[in-house]
């Protein structure tokens, strides 16, 4: 939920200022109001040395915790090898690189001596030169029959030149070294040995992360602590202090316990229009983990209800529908429950990401039972899980009422399949409403009212998403019930327009032409309440409020996408599953692996983008006003935020 924050002035004593903010610090739910002028995101030097330094640690291999104890000076000093040691590898790196590079380049010329060289030269009075070209342009290269031929390497060709001056050839390089691949060879041997030295006691400092994680949070208290003072102002030549704050309405008792022996006077003082006033979030259990998810895309602002429920269940429903299979929710549960016992000290956000992954699992197994939908194998309507899956059942119904009506449904289907003429019950219609196709059976009628039905599901889920983010906020206005009353009154008529049969129908809650009377009469009452609604409280800004029915209708069909990705994601593992069928064993089960891996990464991404898409796109575009600044109060750092 969202708390509403109070503003408050806090003045006192000048003597009292420390510990005030300290016992401030203590209870935790004081967000003291800094001047502009004063705000800065910059940590001090020293805190961002301990930051880089844990940063580094993270990447070498786990080690036993340091247990020696030592304090904050102790810690900046461990900071600061660390980062030496960073920047001598980063430097060694370098240089080996740089030496490796110059290797390459000598190496086409052997491990000659420079002294060697040097030597000739004097005593001969022959100048001896290196050269190399382009293999590509060799023979276009002047005087080759003076140079002596070395070697190739990769695209170039080497050369050396005997001459009594220093000469050059057209089209090729002269190359010029310091020191024979043999002593580069020599240093990198060394460099390599100090690499490894680097590294081995940047792992001896690994034991330290938690060490510094600790002091860093120390550090951090008093940096936090340091800025909140410089909030206050100082009245009377500096003999008392006030500062502004926001507090929590559930915390206002605390305030009395907070100030008790403390020459230190509270009071609320006005809002002012210029104030922005922070977002407090204080959710539990499944709410808190909605939380993280309405963070993940803005923070709602302090005048919004508090959406985190709402978004996680919805999110829930809409992974499972785009996921649509149990198969790949029980796979997502094992790895689950691996997890779980694999790191049973998980805490705070990684925490609440593992008891996400559970719910999801479960949500899609539940869905899977809902839909027979494993791995993607088919299931004949006959077969146990067939015969007493609810879709198939919603299927049997559909098929009852147009055995029943006979209507222009069922006269397609007799033109397809004589047979069903003779069937006296609809789960009798699905069974005769098949063929067989190669080895196996389709029920094509089955299979058709199936898609329908999930289709229709998905369209009920928009309605009923939209109509309540509509209905949050009805106070605010009141022309959302007229929407509310179209968004029903086209679910009932639109059948109508397409010449299809609604679950409404079929399940007989409404006879045709009742549902389609009702739904007619909804759609008209509903924007004409709309529209009049806002003219009386919107004044001339309500005369935009007809647009609002493109916005309701077009949102509502965007739900359409839970049908089309979960129907995608079904094709594809029931076609990996007749691909790995034709095949042998063996090659049919790597394709078959491989298949649903692709399958399962493309609807767990799916499930997320679509589904957070669906919760912060359409349904946040009634009942959202977001752009909030969180409520940050003065606080103890913790290693983890429950």
């Amino acid at each position: 939920m969202i708390v509403d924050v109070k503003k408050y002035l806090f003045m006192g004593a000048k003597e009292e200022l420390a510990d005030f903010f300290i016992r401030a610090q203590d209870e935790g739910c004081i967000e003291f109001i800094s001047p502009k002028a004063q705000r800065t995101t910059h940590y001090p030097k020293e805190v961002q040395r301990i930051i880089d330094a844990i940063k580094i640690l993270r990447k070498q291999p786990i080690k036993s915790p340091y247990k020696g104890g030592g304090d904050l000076h102790y810690a900046e000093e461990i900071a600061g090898q660390v980062l030496d040691l960073k920047a001598a590898l980063e430097k060694q790196e370098e240089e080996k690189r740089l030496l490796e590079a110059e290797i390459a380049r000598v190496a086409p010329f052997g491990n000659f001596s420079m002294r060697d060289i040097s030597f000739i030269e004097e005593y001969s009075g022959r100048k001896i030169q290196f050269f190399c070209v382009k293999t590509s342009k060799r023979e276009s290269a002047a005087a080759l029959d003076e140079l002596i031929y070395v070697g190739t390497e990769y695209d170039l060709d080497y050369f050396i030149a005997i001459n009594k001056t220093p000469r050059s050839y057209p089209g090729m390089i002269e190359m010029h070294f310091e020191h024979p691949v043999g002593e580069l060879k020599s240093h990198l041997h060394f460099i390599e040995e100090t690499l490894q030295q680097i590294h081995a006691e940047l792992k001896g400092f690994a034991g330290h992360l938690d060490f510094l994680k600790a002091k860093l949070l120390d550090r951090l208290d008093i940096y936090s602590l340091e800025c909140a003072q410089k909030t206050v102002t100082r009245p009377m030549e500096g003999a008392l202090f006030a500062v502004e704050a926001w507090v929590p309405e559930n915390k206002i008792h605390r305030l009395p316990i907070l100030t008790k022996d403390y020459a230190i006077l509270f009071e609320p003082i006005v809002v002012e229009s210029q104030d922005r006033v922070p977002t407090c979030m204080q959710n539990k259990g499944f709410r808190r983990l909605g939380e993280d998810l309405v963070k993940l895309y803005d923070i709602p602002a302090a005048t919004d209800n508090d959406p985190s429920g709402w978004i996680f269940w919805a999110f829930v429903l809409f992974f499972a529908i785009i996921t649509a299979d149990g198969g790949y929710g029980v796979l997502f549960l094992l790895v689950a429950i691996f997890l779980k016992f694999k790191m049973p000290s998980l805490k705070g956000g990684a925490k609440r990401l593992l008891k996400m992954l559970t719910v999801l699992s479960v949500a899609c197994i539940g869905w899977g039972f809902l839909t027979s939908s494993f791995f993607g194998i088919e299931f004949d309507p006959e077969s146990a899980i067939g015969r007493y899956s609810p879709i198939q059942w919603m299927a049997e119904k559909k098929a009852d009422y147009i055995l029943a009506e006979r209507d222009d449904v069922y006269q397609e289907w007799a033109k397809q399949y004589p047979q069903i003429s003779s069937a006296k019950s609809g789960s009798e219609l699905l069974e005769l409403g098949s063929k067989v196709e190669g080895n196996k059976r389709v029920y094509e009628i089955s299979d058709e009212f199936t898609d329908n039905i999930l289709l229709e599901f998905s369209l009920v889920v928009g309605v009923i998403h939209i109509s309540l983010s509509l209905l949050r906020y009805v106070r605010r206005s009141l022309s959302n019930l007229g929407w509310v009353a179209f968004a029903i009154g086209g679910y009932l008529y639109f059948p109508k327009t397409v010449g299809a049969i609604s679950m409404v129908q079929y399940l007989g809650w409404l006879p045709k032409e009742l549902a389609y009377s009702i739904g007619l009469q909804l759609i008209y009452i509903g924007i004409g309440f709309a529209c009049v609604v806002a003219l009386i409280q919107k004044g001339l800004k309500g005369l935009a409020e007809p647009m609002q029915l493109i916005h309701v209708f077009s949102d509502i069909l965007s739900y359409l996408r839970l049908y089309a990705l979960g129907l995608a994601g079904t094709i594809m593992a029931h076609t990996f599953n007749e691909m790995g069928a034709e095949i042998n064993l063996v090659l049919g089960a790597i394709v078959v692996l491989l298949g649903h891996c692709v399958t399962i990464i493309l609807a767990a991404q799916g499930g997320v983008i679509h589904g957070l898409r669906l919760n912060f796109i359409e349904w946040y575009h009634y009942c959202f006003e977001g752009d909030g600044k969180l409520f940050n109060p003065l606080r103890k750092q913790k290693l983890t935020q429950e």
